[in-house]
């Protein structure tokens, strides 16, 4: 009798379960909020579709950027959604109008609460009109008069209460910026799957006043004052080989295990370009498209290509697991070897190449002729968002290799 009622019992839950209505997400637009403080969010746009296989796809849009994230889970009132190549993801619950988290990077220990809310497409309210126009180039200082202090060129356009730009750093740039002034109150925000940012500043006509939140553990002064003629130092002056050293040497495993060097054969009497990157970087991630280009679309140069990657992730298994992702997801089929793992520090990566004055940004790019010589060392990656930047870096980066695949081996 006792299992004829827990037969019963079974059936009237799973027909209960197939009776309950699923909840779905609604399609269409979005705005959601990352708290980066107790008294800041840091917003950003993006629209949700229903595919016919009945998989969600988000696309998050900050400025002329779009980031397609098709990693998304429900079940219940619960969803996760997985940021695309990078390893940090949204883990939450939703109603169809509303959803409810956070977004989490275990490997860095990091959480900062998520929400979303259907319906909304200001990024940032507008309460009056804009007391002054930021369009141009600007100097700027971030944690000015600290021993962290680092110049950045910050370049703005801005139509009515609307602005966008970025700030150049000689060791990159901060994504595609968004944003308004209202008053004379400038936010901009972005945020693309990993990097998460929020500035905020007080404007004149000669003079930016603010603060760089960097999700909600970081927060960084800055100050900035109108200059057309302002330059970043040089990127390929920045890294470079020390007194004693005559060239590049190192020997990382790949995928398989297997050690890898510039000493191997498939090196020998060509060009090599060699990216000191890491799978959790956005502008490692522009430069590595950047070069999956390059080859895809100039397969008559006889040159090689070959990345050292230094993740922050915790154990082997999680960096290899980041790197076979990035290799899938963008199509990358030069080697990428394992250089670091447990921590991105830049010091620690030093370490790793002792011959270099110092790693200063991921991601960098050593350049080494056909005779083994290192010719170039770039520094950072000025990527899509700097506009003029970048194509003067892509015309410059054609001319190199030209010029260096046209010399002849001794």
């Amino acid at each position: 009798m006792k299992r004829i009622w827990l037969f019963l019992f079974g059936l009237i839950l799973l027909l209960t379960s197939c009776n309950e209505e699923k909840k779905e997400l609604k399609a269409g637009d979005w705005l959601a909020e990352l708290q980066v403080s107790p008294s800041e969010a840091l917003p950003f746009n993006f629209s949700l579709v229903k595919e016919e296989d009945e998989l969600y796809v988000m696309q998050m849009y900050n400025a002329e950027e779009v980031v397609t994230v098709d990693e998304i889970k429900v079940w219940n009132d619960s969803i996760l959604i997985q940021m695309p190549i990078f390893e940090g993801y949204v883990s939450g619950t939703f109603t169809e109008n509303e959803i409810n988290g956070n977004f989490i990077k275990e490997s860095l220990d990091r959480i900062v609460p998520f929400t979303a809310k259907f319906g909304g497409k200001d990024r940032f309210e507008v309460a009056s009109d804009a007391t002054t126009n930021i369009s141009g180039v600007w100097e700027v200082n971030f944690e000015e008069g600290t021993e962290n202090e680092y110049p950045a060129k910050g370049i703005f356009v801005q139509t009515d209460n609307n602005v966008k730009g970025t700030f150049r750093t000689k060791t990159g740039d901060y994504r595609y910026l968004e944003g308004v002034i209202s008053g004379d109150m400038l936010k901009l925000s972005t945020f693309d799957g990993a990097h998460a940012f929020l500035f905020t500043a007080k404007v004149t006509d000669s003079s930016l006043q603010g603060k760089f939140y960097s999700g909600n553990h970081s927060i960084e002064t800055f100050a900035g004052k109108r200059n057309e003629g302002f330059e970043l130092p040089d990127a390929n002056s920045l890294t470079f080989l020390k007194e004693g050293y005559d060239n590049l040497d190192f020997s990382f495993p790949d995928e398989t295990g297997k050690m890898v060097s510039l000493a191997d054969s498939r090196f020998d009497k060509k060009v090599v370009l060699v990216q000191i990157m890491g799978t959790w970087c956005p502008n490692c991630l522009d430069e590595t498209k950047f070069y999956v280009d390059f080859i895809k679309n100039n397969p008559d140069f006889d040159i090689e290509f070959i990345a050292l990657a230094f993740e922050y992730a915790t154990t082997e298994e999680k960096a290899w697991n980041g790197i076979r992702r990035l290799k899938d997801r963008v199509g990358v089929e030069y080697p990428i070897l394992l250089a670091q793992y447990g921590t991105s520090d830049k010091k620690k990566a030093n370490e790793k190449l002792p011959m270099l004055n110092h790693v200063l940004s991921y991601p960098t790019t050593i350049y080494i002729d056909k005779e083994g010589e290192v010719k170039k060392i770039h520094t950072g990656f000025n990527g899509p968002a700097t506009g003029d930047k970048h194509e003067a870096f892509k015309k410059e980066f054609n001319n190199t290799i030209k010029k260096l695949s046209e010399e002849e081996a001794k």
